[in-house]
């Protein structure tokens, strides 16, 4: 019965961040493969076997913006997977992270404020900024739950749009934006940075054990999109662990009480307001951090940006992987951050099918494809020219149905189709 999931037999079992060593040896492989990704082998070619493509900078470029989903969403977690409180202002707090860091990091423009401090000021000082403007708002928002709050914090992504466009010293105004600082790491405000993520150059001062454990691998230069993805891969870490840690302590366990069932937890000495408010503020920072690296990492954004379709964007995430658990959470930021490659290769790979007409889905390519304004299908080669959705269109045509799918037939997200097969090969052969 000890391999039995779910069966604890101490306490301090059931509360360790990996309880079995099968977890913890999942756990470093899994975290060594994420490393060795953007690695090439001596000859050029990557060095994971079939997966060499995801060290080209498209790809590279996509699971950095996958890691600063997944920092954003792991805040959300605390908030509406471990309290049990819906929001729709995430985004809120990520322009107020972001712009946080815009002022704090960036150059004075001729038009916007700057002081040009380095990312170990501007970073942290985002998510501190968040956390104070959530503790702000949550005696506000606490009085309320369910539907109601989830309106409350709507109305913050509305007030922000509002001010983030009425700031435009801070801001740089609507539909220009700003330049967000790069990530680069400086002691204070000296020309050469000791490391700049952005630009292609050696990192092998940290990687280089990696050259002496695995000889063919090479670390001594590296392409900027390389050396950003590892930076958000290190900071992704560290939230995961926090987010974790946070669980088990006393506070994480009080936020569990109220989302399972705030009355009792109340009667039984829970701070239900208390809790409410750390939760928020928790969220809060983790929501500016995130927001601050998006800055970083696109080098430029516009306020409206931090709109409502970008909250909707990390509800889905927890929805789709997993409400509740930090891996569902991660699953999920993969699938959302993931899914627009996806759909923009295949739905190239139709088009071309259309044009040449040959091919095995060649029949499937015809009916999905519209390639005039008389050909109906359900995405469209020539954008107001012919029926069908567009690229971007049909993202969100398939994050809607994807959500209906998922809250119909399984409610637990990708985490439950994981259990399912979990718990099946761990009862094999028996079915109870």
């Amino acid at each position: 019965m000890r391999g039995r999931p779910n069966l604890y037999v101490s306490y301090s079992a059931e509360m360790s961040l990996l309880p079995t060593w099968t977890q913890r040896v999942a756990a470093i492989v899994f975290l060594g493969f994420l490393v060795l990704i953007p690695l090439q082998s001596a000859d050029g070619g990557g060095i994971i076997p079939g997966l060499g493509f995801l060290g080209d900078s498209g790809w590279m470029r996509i699971l950095s913006e996958v890691l600063i989903l997944a920092i954003g969403a792991l805040g959300l977690h605390i908030l509406t997977g471990l309290t049990g409180q819906v929001s729709l202002g995430h985004a809120f707090f990520m322009g107020v992270g972001a712009f946080t860091a815009a002022v704090l990091g960036g150059e004075t423009g001729k038009a916007t404020w700057g002081l040009g401090l380095p990312i170990w000021i501007w970073l942290p000082a985002a998510g501190i900024v968040a956390a104070l403007v959530g503790a702000l708002v949550a005696p506000t928002a606490v009085r309320v739950r369910g539907i109601y709050l989830a309106i409350v914090t709507l109305g913050l992504v509305f007030i922000g749009e509002w001010l983030w466009r009425s700031l435009p010293d801070i801001t740089g105004g609507s539909q220009s934006g700003r330049e967000f600082p790069g990530m680069t790491l400086r002691v204070w405000q000296e020309e050469e940075p000791l490391i700049d993520f952005g630009s292609d150059g050696p990192l092998w001062i940290i990687l280089k054990p990696i050259d002496w454990l695995i000889p063919w691998v090479s670390v001594e230069e590296m392409s900027g999109e390389a050396k950003t993805y590892l930076f958000l891969l290190l900071l992704t870490v560290i939230a995961v662990v926090v987010t974790k840690n946070v669980q088990r302590t006393r506070p994480g366990r009080s936020f569990m009480a109220i989302r399972d069932r705030d009355v009792a937890a109340e009667i039984m000495g829970v701070p239900e307001a208390r809790s409410k408010a750390v939760s928020f503020a928790l969220s809060s920072f983790y929501a500016g951090v995130a927001g601050a690296l998006l800055g970083a990492f696109t080098l430029r954004l516009i306020p409206e940006s931090f709109g409502l379709f970008l909250s909707v964007q990390f509800l889905a995430i927890l929805l789709i992987g997993g409400v509740g658990t930090v891996a569902g959470t991660l699953m999920g930021a993969v699938l959302v951050g993931v899914l627009p490659r996806i759909v923009q290769d295949l739905t190239d790979t139709l088009d071309r099918t259309v044009e040449t007409g040959t091919g095995f889905f060649a029949p499937v390519a015809d009916v999905v494809m519209s390639t005039g304004p008389d050909d109906f299908g359900l995405v469209s080669t020539l954008a107001g020219k012919s029926p069908g959705f567009n690229v971007s269109q049909l993202n969100i045509f398939l994050y809607g149905i994807i959500l209906i799918v998922f809250l119909i037939f399984e409610p637990l997200g990708l985490y439950g189709i994981w259990l399912r097969i979990r718990n099946y090969w761990k009862g094999w052969p028996f079915t109870y």
